[in-house]
């Protein structure tokens, strides 16, 4: 690696991850190199109909792909793994990250057939890394999965630190509390700026230790003896699945896990050792039959409200194999993100319908740093400047309050958006461009090839139906041999709107007469006609505009 000189430029380019939970992914670029940070994937917010999730745009990797010498990721939550074989069918590069990260992402890549194409690369804490002109330390963090890490990123222009997602946690359910030591280290030969986790950012306080879930735990347990439980929280939050199986052993229970994703995590979490099963607590659903219910917890995933998720599927009475009897405790372990308030109820009133008993309060603490914890890292790590990342807008801006607060000056703050270039030396930093960044939307096996023309026509459909008109031209004259018949979807109820729709039917006859009169030959030109008159009848009788769709056949007489 080059040593530090003061001509140099780094360029920090997030393609994702700013201005939203979710799609992590954030270029390094300094000369010919290129070092990418994380690469997530979202969920689709309420109006991306028929969307299963979200990728970021990676054009610009794409156009400079002999740059980009590795990705290095951060902790192995969706949001910053999930993108990965999609990104890598287009783009293959070494891939460094801790142990169970690494775990996670291979189980992906083994889905898509991509285990063997790949290359990757364990890293320890405290480990370095080159590529090219940078170099990159792992750094011991604590969050709600095992092995998360920050960054250190030292490049000739200066180090930046990216903290990834994190807590300070002095008393972690597995492994080491967070290395602050190092940050100090780091903190005290200077950092060019810091890239700090902005969740929790408007929370005054300390993040809780993931430790004070573990005393709930045990109370709810002593509480309800003789109720099965029933847990859902987040598939990959391993510690809080530790120490449910920890009451478990101590109450003389048995722990079943349901959801594809909980069973994946949790399995692997299990075959690594970073979960301590001795008792033999753990079961399947199949053993657990033999037990009485007050001997049970079933551990699940749909702490979100899902709508596919294990605890949806038995609030809706749809699980094969468990049904919610009366009487069932049910703990939700997790607070509900974002948008996410309405799933969350809904499913607990359904719960509660089915007469289980819900818990909600007291059993989670959150896997990001509340203010106080931030302003211990800016402390420590005393940067020249502060970038915000990881949140929404108003998360990113109650940093940047924060940062100023602790005395960096308000233009060495930066709350970018996904896609600008901001260019930072010692000298100066600046945003001095911008490169293409979206969303590419996967639904069912489709990646990219639903868009936002396809997700419009959906809401159009969903919110007004559709209207088709068919009919049937002889070849050559163009004469009229059958039709126009209307067919009508999501619109109206048919039996009840006779009369609306005969008059339609006689706009549709009135405008396809009109053109076969005056000679129009043109089809795009009479479905046009036949769209914007049976538009204009449409919306005066009932202020709704369906998609109107013209379906015109030719026949030989």
């Amino acid at each position: 690696m080059k040593q530090k000189n003061s001509t140099g430029r780094l360029k920090i380019i997030p393609l994702g991850g700013l201005e939203q939970i979710g799609m992590n992914i954030t270029a390094f670029e300094y000369e010919d190199t290129i070092v990418v940070v994380d690469c997530g994937m979202a969920f689709p917010e309420d109006d991306m109909l028929g969307i299963d999730y979200v990728l970021p745009d990676v054009t610009y990797l794409e156009e400079n792909y002999s740059k980009v010498k590795g990705f290095v990721i951060t902790h192995g939550h969706e949001d910053h793994i999930g993108a990965i074989p999609y990104v890598f069918k287009k783009i293959n590069v070494p891939i460094y990250t801790t142990r169970l990260t690494m775990a996670l992402i291979d189980k992906k890549l083994e889905e898509h057939g991509m285990l063997k194409s790949v290359k990757r690369k364990v890293v320890k804490y405290g480990q370095n890394i080159n590529l090219g002109d940078i170099r990159v330390e792992f750094i011991k963090t604590n969050h709600s999965i095992q092995d998360a890490a920050a960054l250190a990123i030292y490049t000739p222009a200066g180090t930046v630190i990216h903290t990834g997602d994190f807590k300070v946690d002095y008393t972690p359910v597995f492994g080491d509390a967070i290395d602050l030591q190092r940050f100090a280290e780091i903190g005290r030969k200077g950092v060019l700026a810091l890239m700090c986790d902005s969740t929790n950012a408007e929370r005054p306080g300390h993040t809780m230790s993931e430790k004070t879930v573990g005393v709930t735990f045990d109370r709810i347990f002593a509480e309800h003896q003789k109720s099965r439980l029933i847990i859902a929280t987040f598939a990959s939050n391993v510690d809080r699945v530790q120490q449910i199986i920890n009451s478990a052993a101590k109450y003389g229970r048995k722990v079943c896990l349901e959801g594809r994703s909980m069973i994946s995590v949790i399995g692997t979490a299990v075959e690594l050792g970073y979960i301590d099963d001795s008792a033999h607590t753990l079961s399947t659903l199949e053993d657990i039959r033999n037990f009485p219910p007050e001997k049970v917890v079933l551990v699940t995933t749909g702490s979100q409200g899902e709508s596919m998720a294990a605890l949806s599927r038995m609030a809706a009475n749809l699980h094969k194999k468990v049904k919610i009897m009366p009487g069932d405790v049910i703990i939700f372990s997790s607070h509900p993100i974002p948008g996410n308030e309405k799933a969350v109820s809904n499913v607990i009133n359904e719960l509660t319908e089915l007469g289980a008993d819900i818990i909600f309060e007291d059993a989670h603490v959150s896997g990001h740093a509340c203010q106080e914890d931030i302003k211990l890292i800016y402390a420590l790590v005393q940067p020249k400047y502060a970038i915000p990342v990881h949140g929404e807008t108003r998360h990113l801006r109650a940093q940047a309050t924060l940062a100023q607060s602790l005395g960096i000056p308000k233009e060495n703050i930066f709350v970018l958006h996904s896609g600008d270039v901001l260019q930072i030396s010692e000298e100066e930093a600046r945003i001095v461009g911008k490169v293409q960044v979206g969303q590419i939307l996967v639904d069912g096996l489709g990646v990219g090839d639903v868009g936002n023309v396809v997700i419009r026509d959906r809401q159009h459909l969903a919110e007004d139906g559709i209207i088709i008109v068919v009919l049937t031209l002889e070849k050559y004259t163009n004469r009229l041999l059958a039709g126009p018949d209307l067919v009508s979807r999501g619109f109206v109820y048919v039996k009840e709107s006779e009369d609306l729709l005969e008059e339609a039917n006689e706009v549709v006859e009135d405008a396809v007469f009109d053109c076969l009169d005056h000679n129009v030959t043109d089809w795009s030109k009479i479905k046009g006609e036949i769209r914007e008159s049976l538009s204009d009848f449409v919306w005066k009788r009932t202020q709704r505009r369906p998609m109107i769709l013209p379906i015109i056949m030719e026949a030989d007489d």
